[in-house]
């Protein structure tokens, strides 16, 4: 795996955000993977709890740019945190710090913990 293949994998969810299904997110996630959210208080610990937030998330009508990446790759898991920018359909936009956990299932990587937050102003 290269950090070009990892990189892609914020893509690879960002589209699946553009579908505007939040089934084909959740879909990128290990069944027991963590989310802690953007824009939500409540840590999400399961498919239908990541569902429920991204119903929500989805509504505002999010895209998400990368503005900076650090990978990091150990063998069957990879790391990639910085920044990145979501633009909403109202025209607001939220810069937020984040890190994307994956795991190797022996057929895909999968997000095993997912943290994005909100810049401090």
């Amino acid at each position: 795996m290269t950090e070009n293949e990892i990189v892609a994998l914020f893509h690879e969810w960002n589209s699946a955000l553009q579908t505007g299904n939040p089934k084909n997110v959740v879909i990128l996630y290990e069944s027991d993977a963590i989310l802690l959210p953007t824009i939500s208080n409540i840590v999400r610990h399961n498919q239908d709890e990541r569902e429920d937030y991204f119903i929500d998330f989805l509504a505002l009508g999010p895209q998400g740019k990368i503005d900076e990446s650090n990978v990091r790759i150990f063998d069957q898991i990879a790391i990639n945190s910085g920044v990145c920018t979501f633009t909403f359909n109202d025209g607001s936009i939220v810069q937020a710090r984040f890190t994307f956990v994956y795991r190797w299932s022996g057929k895909r990587w999968l997000i095993i913990e997912h943290h994005s937050s909100r810049m401090p102003e």
